[in-house]
């Protein structure tokens, strides 16, 4: 009787396979058209993911154009733009029914869906507030509330690419939050305590997802180059996950980051490929720093 705690206990979910470690794995991705997003649904799908429902904000997010990219490098790989409110609980159920109803299994649930909010006080209202918290930190607690019973379903194999058995209960919860989850002072006060909650749900979620055989971790990210410059950027912070790398110098990079650079999105994205699979399997309630190494020379204030 497989150990529903130890990934390793099944062929199906070994990290080593050669067909890729999520191989048959059916996934989702809020955020996906947000520089972070793109590169997890990209990371996912080079793993030998099934299927990747690729989430955004609204109709008027166009994912196609990812979408398709990915079908001509990774074609075994479906990637399903579907348009999610991820704070909205009645979304959350839906989207699991339409899942569990095509494909009959789910098995990792990335939260990339957070907003930055304005960097100021005196720019901040409640409605900044509320929003950054039903972002950060709503959207998380409703993947830990109704994911993990969908994740404890097993199901057969299936007919389409990639398919694989589900003979054991699996699932990856993984919230992508920001360094601002750790200390205060990388921007505004909206972005710090709603990135704080983003952990709690985590570390609450430990206790929560006892016996389940059910995961739930966080990354951090620092100073991520998302490809905008503050001449693009939204100071409302309404609609960015992570402020501009340019707000640091290149000098202010090398003195203050120990790899003396900003990161890439696809560098986290490779850490949410590490704890969607096996290799994590003895990991939960972490929350993964991913900066370069600028949080433990020095808690950096961003320049505004």
């Amino acid at each position: 009787m497989p150990d529903p705690n130890d990934s390793s206990s099944s062929s199906h979910f070994s990290p080593y396979r050669s067909d890729g470690k999520l191989y048959g794995f059916v996934c989702v991705v809020t955020g996906a058209t947000q520089p972070v997003g793109q590169a997890i649904v990209g990371e996912l799908a080079a793993h030998g993911a099934a299927c990747i429902y690729a989430c955004t904000r609204t109709n008027n997010e166009d994912i196609s154009d990812i979408a398709s990219s990915l079908s001509g490098t990774h074609p075994n790989s479906k990637i399903i733009p579907y348009p999610l409110i991820a704070a909205d609980e009645q979304a959350t159920l839906t989207l699991i029914d339409d899942i569990l109803n095509s494909w009959g299994r789910l098995d990792v649930w990335v939260s990339s869906s957070g907003l930055l909010g304005p960097p100021s006080i005196d720019m901040t209202t409640p409605s900044d507030l509320q929003k950054c918290f039903e972002a950060n930190s709503l959207a998380p607690f409703f993947a830990l509330k109704y994911a993990p019973a969908a994740m404890g379903k097993l199901a057969s194999k299936g007919n389409y690419p990639n398919a694989a058995p589900k003979d054991q209960k699996y699932g990856s919860i993984i919230v992508v939050s920001s360094v601002a989850s750790t200390y205060g002072g990388c921007w505004g006060p909206c972005y710090t305590m709603s990135s704080h909650a983003a952990v709690g749900v985590v570390q609450a979620g430990v206790a929560v997802l006892k016996g389940s055989g059910v995961r739930i971790n966080c990354i951090s990210p620092g100073q991520i180059d998302v490809g905008i410059d503050l001449k693009g950027f939204d100071m409302r912070g309404m609609k960015s996950q992570l402020p501009p790398a340019s707000l640091q110098s290149a000098e202010s990079q090398k003195e203050h980051i120990g790899l003396e650079r900003a990161g890439m999105p696809s560098e986290v994205a490779r850490v949410v490929g590490f704890l969607a699979s096996g290799f994590s399997s003895y990991m939960t309630g972490a929350n993964m720093v991913v900066d370069g190494g600028a949080s433990v020379m020095m808690p950096l204030t961003v320049p505004i």
